[in-house]
C-alpha cells in the first residue's frame, strides 16, 4: 500500500547511504553517485528522494527542482528514474512508490514530474517497472530520442564502408591508444562542435579533469594520432555494462582521412569488446523531433542498432 512507504527528500547525511545503495542497485550507474551529481551542485538545485519502508532503503530518486517548480529527473545526468534494489521490489511496490511520493510532492508545493528513465541497456536486470507505473498515473511522452547501439554479445559487422576505410588507414602511420593529454582534446572536441554545430561542448575542461580523477575507471579517452598530432578522439563513459561514447571530435585532417574508423574499431572489438553494449549515443535534436539521418547511418555502419531514450511528464 501507498501509506505502507516513507518518501524523504535527500540530505548531506544521506550521502554514504545513498552511495551504498546505489552501489548494488540493479538499474544504477557511476553518475548517480553523489560525487558525480554533486560536482555541479553549483548549477542545479538538488532535490532527489529516497522511499523508505520502516528503516529500509528501498528506492531512491536522483533529481532537481527547476525555477518554475517542475521537479525532474536530474539535470546534470543524461538519465534518471527510480534506482532499484537488486530483487524484492515489483511492479507494484514501485506504483505504490509513485503514489505515495506523488502526495509527498504535492504536500510540498510540487505539480509536475519531468522523468527520464534509465535506457533498458543500462540495468543490470530488466527494471523497467517505472514505465508501468507512470502509464497507470496518466503520464504523457515528451521527447523520444534515438540511439545507436551495438550488442557485443553478437559480433558486429562493419559495412562496406568502413572495411575500405579500415584498408586505406592501414598505410598511414597513425597510433591508436588510450590519451591523458585531457586539455588537447577537450580543445579539438571545442573546435569541431563549434565548426560543425556552433555549439560548446556540455563539460568543461577543468570539469572533465575532475571528473576523470574521480572516476579514472569509468571516464577514459582515446585517440587516433598521426605524426605526433591528435587527429581523432573519444571520450567512453564505461558503466561496466555499457562503454557509451560520450564525446566525439575529430579535426578536418582526421574527418577527411576517417580516423575515427580505427579508434572506433579499436573500442568496439578490443578494448571494450566484454562489455555487453557500445553506445554511440543519440542522433537526434529538439527532442527527438528531427532525426539526423546522415549522422545515424554512419554509427549503423559500423553494425549499430537502435535504443530509445524516452522523456515523460506526469502532472501531479
Amino acid at each position: 500500500m501507498a501509506s505502507d512507504w516513507i518518501i524523504k527528500r535527500y540530505e548531506e547525511t544521506d550521502l554514504k547511504r545513498w552511495n551504498e545503495f546505489i552501489a548494488t542497485s540493479r538499474n544504477a550507474t557511476f553518475l548517480f553517485f553523489r560525487d558525480y551529481m554533486d560536482y555541479h551542485r553549483g548549477r542545479f538545485a538538488d532535490c532527489s528522494w529516497l522511499a523508505l519502508k520502516g528503516d529500509s532503503l528501498r528506492a531512491v530518486l536522483p533529481a532537481d527542482i527547476t525555477s518554475d517548480g517542475t521537479l525532474r529527473s536530474h539535470g546534470g545526468l543524461s538519465y534518471g528514474g527510480w534506482v532499484l534494489p537488486q530483487a524484492h521490489l515489483d511492479g507494484s511496490d514501485l506504483l505504490d512508490i509513485f503514489t505515495a511520493a506523488c502526495h509527498r510532492w504535492r504536500e510540498e508545493g510540487i505539480y509536475r514530474l519531468d522523468y527520464k528513465p534509465l535506457p533498458a541497456i543500462y540495468a543490470q536486470r530488466p527494471s523497467q517497472e517505472d514505465l508501468y507505473a507512470l502509464f497507470r498515473l496518466g503520464a504523457r511522452t515528451s521527447e523520444v530520442s534515438m540511439s545507436a547501439t551495438i550488442d557485443l554479445r553478437v559480433s558486429p559487422v562493419f559495412n562496406k564502408l568502413r572495411r575500405r576505410n579500415l584498408a586505406s588507414v592501414a598505410r598511414l602511420p597513425i597510433e591508436v591508444a588510450e590519451t591523458e593529454d585531457i586539455p588537447s582534446f577537450m580543445r579539438m572536441l571545442s573546435d569541431c562542435l563549434r565548426e560543425r554545430h556552433d555549439v560548446a561542448p556540455v563539460h568543461s575542461l577543468e570539469e572533465m579533469q575532475y571528473l576523470t580523477r574521480l572516476f579514472p575507471s569509468n571516464i577514459r579517452f582515446f585517440a587516433t594520432m598521426l605524426d605526433g598530432k591528435m587527429e581523432a578522439g573519444v571520450c567512453v563513459y564505461d558503466t561496466g555494462l555499457v562503454a557509451h561514447a560520450q564525446y566525439i571530435a575529430t579535426t578536418q585532417e582526421g574527418r577527411k582521412l576517417n580516423l575515427l574508423t580505427p579508434l572506433f574499431n579499436y573500442l568496439i572489438t578490443e578494448k571494450y569488446a566484454d562489455r555487453r553494449y557500445f553506445d554511440f549515443g543519440i542522433s537526434t535534436e529538439d527532442h527527438g523531433r528531427i532525426l539526423n539521418s546522415g549522422l545515424l547511418r554512419q554509427k549503423y555502419s559500423y553494425g549499430a542498432t537502435a535504443t530509445v531514450c524516452q522523456r515523460l511528464i506526469l502532472d501531479i
